[in-house]
């Protein structure tokens, strides 16, 4: 199957949702390239990239679960191949 080159973009408000989010990054490790996590202690939130490769439907479930975390923001950019 053909894979995408893909970086999430995680801003996480609602620290509640840290380990369900952490879940989530585990079960696709497989695809996962590189995270890096930056917490913000003066504003209280999370910053975190994700880059990934993979086929474009698990990209789309992994980014569509972590988006339905309460408190939890992600926008996704795609490589153009």
């Amino acid at each position: 199957m053909e894979t995408r080159v893909a970086v999430a973009a995680i801003i996480v408000e609602d620290p509640a949702s840290v380990t369900p989010l952490n879940d989530l990054l585990h079960q696709y490790s497989a695809y996962i390239i590189g995270r890096m996590g930056i917490p913000y202690k003066e504003k209280d939130i999370a910053i975190i990239s994700i880059a990934m490769d993979a086929p474009q439907d698990v990209i789309s479930a992994l980014t569509g679960k972590i988006g339905r975390l309460k408190g939890v923001t992600v926008k996704t950019t795609y490589s153009s191949f």
